[in-house]
C-alpha cells in the first residue's frame, strides 16, 4: 500500500485545527480540494478518520488511534526530505572512484588532500585497477568516475584530458646510465630491462611508439604494475620503463630517473565518466576538482 502524503496532511491539519476551514487556509488548499484528500486517504485505508456534522467535527475513535502515527510518519519523511537537501546542498557522502594504480602515486594525493579540508566528512574509495578495470568499474557502476589512460573512446563514455604522463626510465644509482639527463631509445636497448606486461594499459602504447621508430626493446623482466618494477630496480635488477606519475619521491634514495627521448613518448590520462550519469553531489565536488 503506498503512502498517501496528501491525505495525511489534509488529516493531520484537520484533527489540528479543529476544523475543514482552517486546515485548507493551513494548507493554501480550498475546503473542497481538502475535503476530496480527507476522502481518498479514508477510500484507501478503508475506515472513517473524521466525524463531521454541520456543527462540529471530531475524529473516530481510529483516527484518534491513526493521529500520532500520522504525525510519525509526516515528520519522518520531512525529516528524510531534509537530510537529502542538506546532503546535496552540502555535498556530503562517500564517493567511489577507479583510476590506474600510477594516478595514486603522485597525481590523487594533492587533490584528494584539498578535497578532505573542504569536506572532512567525506570517505573516498579509490579502485586501483589496470586500464581495462577502470573502464569497467565506471560501466559497472562499481565507482561513480576514474581516471584511465586514453584510447579508443567507449560509446558509454565521456572521457575529459587531464594531462600527459612521460615515460621515463628508472635505473639505481649504479647503473651506467644513471648519470645521464636524458637517453634515446635505441641507447637503453643494450642493457636488462623491466618492462610494462601484456596485461599493463601502457605497453600498447610503449609497442606502437617502438614499432614506428623500429627501435626493437627485448625487455628481461615483465611487470603488470610500476610498483613492482620500482622495487626491482632499487634492488639492483635491472632499469625499467615507466610512466613519469609511478615514480614516489623519496621512496627510493637510490633510484635515478633518465628522461627518454628521441622519440618522446608519453600517454594521455583521462577523467572518465558514463555518459547518462548524474554524479552525486559528493562526487561532482571531487570530479570538478580533479577536472581543473
Amino acid at each position: 500500500m503506498k503512502i498517501d502524503t496528501l491525505g495525511l496532511e489534509a488529516f493531520v491539519a484537520i484533527a489540528e485545527q479543529g476544523g475543514f476551514q482552517k486546515a485548507a487556509e493551513t494548507l493554501f488548499i480550498t475546503q473542497t480540494a481538502l475535503t476530496r484528500r480527507l476522502q481518498n486517504l479514508e477510500w484507501m485505508l478503508g475506515v472513517k478518520l473524521v466525524e463531521r456534522t454541520t456543527r462540529s467535527v471530531a475524529l473516530t475513535k481510529i483516527g484518534a488511534d491513526f493521529l500520532p502515527q500520522a504525525r510519525r510518519l509526516l515528520g519522518e519523511l520531512s525529516n528524510a526530505l531534509t537530510e537529502i537537501h542538506n546532503t546535496g546542498k552540502a555535498q556530503r557522502g562517500d564517493v567511489v572512484i577507479a583510476c590506474v594504480p600510477t594516478v595514486g602515486v603522485q597525481y590523487l594525493p594533492r587533490v584528494i588532500q584539498e578535497y578532505s579540508q573542504r569536506y572532512p566528512d567525506n570517505r573516498i574509495k579509490i579502485l586501483d585497477h589496470a586500464s581495462s578495470g577502470v573502464a569497467d568499474a565506471v560501466l559497472r557502476r562499481e565507482a561513480e568516475f576514474g581516471i584511465n589512460i586514453g584510447g579508443p573512446p567507449h560509446p558509454e563514455l565521456i572521457g575529459i584530458p587531464l594531462l600527459e604522463d612521460r615515460f621515463v626510465l628508472i635505473c639505481r644509482d649504479d647503473h651506467p646510465l644513471a648519470k645521464r639527463g636524458s637517453a634515446p631509445w635505441r641507447r637503453i636497448a643494450a642493457y636488462p630491462l623491466i618492462f610494462a606486461g601484456e596485461l599493463s594499459g601502457n605497453r600498447p602504447l610503449l609497442d606502437v611508439a617502438m614499432g614506428s621508430r623500429g627501435v626493437a626493446l627485448q625487455p628481461h623482466y615483465e611487470v603488470q604494475r610500476s610498483s613492482t618494477a620500482m622495487g626491482l630496480v632499487a634492488e639492483g635488477i635491472a632499469a625499467a620503463v615507466v610512466p613519469s606519475l609511478a615514480v614516489q619521491k623519496g621512496a627510493y634514495p637510490r633510484i635515478k630517473v633518465v628522461r627518454l627521448v628521441d622519440p618522446v613518448v608519453s600517454r594521455s590520462l583521462v577523467l572518465v565518466r558514463r555518459r547518462t550519469a548524474q554524479l552525486s553531489p559528493a562526487a561532482q565536488a571531487l570530479f570538478d576538482m580533479i577536472k581543473l
